[in-house]
């Protein structure tokens, strides 16, 4: 397909092929190797798809659409984590093309407890009435619990909102009565308040100020058929549990419990023995997938494809749906992960907040990033390799990094020297500068706004 053309068909959010024909996997044999589902798996997340030559509004919805949930996270010290999968998915972008998508005045996009605190399309705020309703029986009607004898606050902070529209906490706690500051009208009773109206479906996220959330009555915020059409439990954890299997492809079914956090074992294996019988997942054996020594059962989604070959290079955040699942990141790419940053710095193996480095269809290492705005420099503050890199992965990475300060209008690259990986960037950067770093030194969490 001659280039052009090609780039024609990503920008308009037409599937191009990779590396040729993609496999449907109805047609594939029952058993995969380790190497075929990890392709699958990432062709699912979208990384067997060219990077667009424009990544714009639609861009953006079709990769929302293929993760189903975007992940929300406060730590800023290279970029806040919800931005970076459409980075890893579409190469720079324009932040504010995201924001406008995530925070307008009616959002196509709201925020709730998906896998915990994410984004999901508002037309989807129903599926998840189950977990509001079961996080009203846990925390909203015990006599002793924090809801029940606050209700004085619930019922003040409530009547702020119907009155007033959506706010911020900080605009509601200003308007407490003159005098009735104490227990009752502390700032923690009216950010618990709203946090409980906003988990039992009550209040919704109606865009943020910086990174401070704006909370307003749900009829404010949802649509109005959307809230006037609650989805059973059943149906919803089947829909879920569908929407899971294609944005990973192949799993297990504690992958399919995760991608929702859903506790409810028996339902989930009852929305997968459903799916099954109408053939929209289809039973797999993935080789060195066990449990209990013996090979764990797994499914694949009927619409998966399997690419001949993986060629993707990412920064992935930690809390990308590729490794948010710390289990399934090690089953499938035999990388285990743990972020650290609250290990205390000379514990640190790899550094505060390393990124899994994706380069064709494996994790080869991770990197520890920082973005060291006063001096607009990317520093790289540790870099690692893991098993069977590429020979050409430094210099992929290498252009990942230099995309990455681009993204971030970051004007200088600097590498320390803590890891096996920071010599053979430096390498093929001759450009950056060096730095010296450590496991002992003090990495500071970057300035910010409260996370909500």
């Amino acid at each position: 397909m001659p280039r052009e053309s090609c780039a024609r068909r990503v920008r308009e959010g037409v599937p191009a092929p990779v590396s040729g024909v993609l496999a449907r996997l109805s047609r594939v044999k029952s058993t995969l190797s380790a190497a075929e589902a990890r392709r699958i798996a990432l062709a699912a997340q979208g990384f067997a798809r060219p990077l667009p030559a424009v990544a714009g509004t639609r861009q953006l919805n079709l990769a929302l659409a293929r993760m189903a949930t975007l992940q929300i996270d406060s730590v800023n010290v290279f970029a806040r984590s919800h931005y970076m999968p459409l980075f890893s998915r579409l190469g720079p972008y324009d932040p504010a093309a995201l924001d406008r998508l995530l925070f307008a005045r009616r959002p196509p996009y709201v925020e709730y407890w998906a896998h915990v605190a994410a984004f999901i399309p508002a037309a989807d705020w129903s599926l998840f009435r189950f977990r509001m309703e079961d996080l009203r029986a846990k925390y909203g009607t015990k006599a002793d619990g924090w809801f029940q004898t606050h209700r004085q606050t619930v019922d003040w902070v409530r009547a702020e909102l119907v009155d007033r529209g959506p706010l911020r906490p900080a605009q509601i706690e200003r308007d407490a009565p003159t005098g009735a500051r104490g227990q009752w009208w502390d700032w923690d009773d009216v950010k618990n308040a709203l946090e409980y109206l906003f988990m039992f479906g009550e209040v919704a996220i109606a865009g943020r100020r910086g990174f401070e959330r704006r909370y307003g009555l749900a009829a404010d915020v949802i649509p109005a058929d959307v809230l006037a059409a609650p989805v059973p439990r059943d149906d919803a954890i089947r829909e879920l549990v569908r929407r899971a299997a294609a944005a990973y492809g192949v799993a297990t079914a504690a992958d399919l419990a995760d991608y929702w956090r859903i506790a409810d074992r028996p339902a989930i294996l009852g929305a997968i023995a459903d799916l099954t019988d109408t053939g929209e997942l289809l039973p797999v054996t993935v080789e060195g997938w066990t449990t209990a020594g013996r090979p764990a059962k797994a499914w694949v989604h009927r619409d998966a494809a399997l690419p001949r070959r993986g060629d993707a290079t990412a920064l992935l955040t930690p809390f990308d749906p590729v490794v948010w699942f710390r289990d399934r990141a090690e089953r499938l790419f035999g990388f285990e992960y743990r972020i650290e940053i609250y290990t205390p710095a000379p514990k640190r193996r790899y550094g505060y907040y390393s990124l899994p480095l994706l380069v064709g269809d494996d994790l080869v290492g991770r990197i520890d990033l920082k973005a060291d705005r006063a001096a607009s420099t990317l520093r790289v503050q540790s870099a690692w390799w893991e098993h069977g890199r590429p020979t050409d992965a430094a210099a992929r990475v290498a252009d990942e990094l230099r995309a990455a300060a681009r993204w971030q209008s970051l004007e200088h690259i600097s590498i320390s020297r803590w890891g096996d990986a920071v010599d053979d960037l430096a390498d093929v950067m001759p450009e950056a500068e060096r730095h010296v770093t450590g496991p002992a030194e003090p990495v500071a969490l970057a300035a910010d706004e409260p996370a909500g």
